[in-house]
């Protein structure tokens, strides 16, 4: 089964996106399992994992009703607050839809570098292995040694590292990114994200061949049984169309062997996530 293991999903409005930039502006609509159904289909894939796109729990919500409501939305990675003594009781109410597997927090837009290191924070990601919930690591490259140290205090808790911590892939930059990146996936609780790739690099100037030092490396690091593709859908229309954003991957991994493939375009995800997949009749 192949899964997109990270796109979004929301009803527009500027008030609650206001990350949403001006040069961003085909990201300002709404986008709905309608919208993506049609993407997954024209390449072939079976479903997706919906990752929050706000720090709300009423998103949250919001996505685990929608994930009832279509059977190709296999999981939701949402939003509590870690950082609220309250947080095991939010995550205590949520986990009673199957389909949560994981939370995030988006901690490159925060001001403290140092953020997911507080006490508060680590307590709460204490908890998710309680509950048998994945934590997205979201950052920048300037965060890789903090997630380290993350990690490295919870080796028994599931991480998956997104948009592989977004290289500066415009510039060509590869270090000390791609050091991070190494010292990160000895982990081997942590796995990672092959997304969010076309954002980093120039929108409508990239070529195939702009990413494959990037992808050299986290193949290298993490192997073909911790990565997992994900479109970033839609903010990766900023810069590409859905097929072609997948194609990247399928791209680089053409030569692989069938079980390499498989684990890449599906059974990673739903493995580390543990998706509850139905079989087909």
């Amino acid at each position: 089964m192949k899964i997109d293991s990270h796109q979004h999903f929301w009803k527009y409005n500027k008030s609650e996106y206001s990350w949403i930039s001006d040069q961003m502006g085909v990201l300002k609509k709404d986008f709905l399992p309608d919208d993506l159904i049609k993407e997954l289909n024209g390449i072939g894939f079976d479903g997706s994992v919906a990752v929050q796109a706000r720090q709300s729990l009423e998103e949250t919500s919001w996505l685990l009703e929608i994930a009832d409501q279509n059977d190709f939305i296999k999981g939701v990675v949402g939003w509590v607050d870690l950082c609220s003594d309250k947080a095991e009781e939010q995550i205590s109410e949520f986990v009673r839809n199957r389909k949560l597997v994981g939370v995030r927090h988006v901690i490159q837009d925060e001001p403290d570098d140092h953020f997911m290191l507080q006490k508060s924070f680590l307590r709460s990601i204490n908890l998710l292995k309680k509950y048998n919930l994945v934590y997205d690591i979201l950052i920048l490259p300037k965060h890789l040694t903090y997630a380290e140290k993350l990690v490295r205090q919870f080796q028994e808790q599931q991480f998956v590292l997104d948009h592989i911590a977004k290289p500066l892939i415009k510039e060509n930059k590869i270090s000390p990114w791609k050091e991070g990146i190494k010292r990160l996936s000895t982990y081997q609780n942590v796995s990672c994200k092959l997304s969010g790739m076309v954002t980093e690099a120039s929108w409508h100037g990239w070529k195939r061949e702009d990413f494959e030092p990037y992808l050299d490396v986290v193949f290298e690091a993490f192997g073909t049984s911790r990565l997992m593709i994900g479109s970033d859908w839609p903010v990766c229309t900023v810069s590409s169309g859905y097929s072609p954003t997948m194609k990247i991957v399928f791209d680089y991994i053409k030569t692989f062997n069938l079980e390499e493939k498989e684990m890449v375009l599906g059974g990673n995800a739903i493995r580390i996530y543990n998706l509850q997949i139905r079989d087909k009749k």
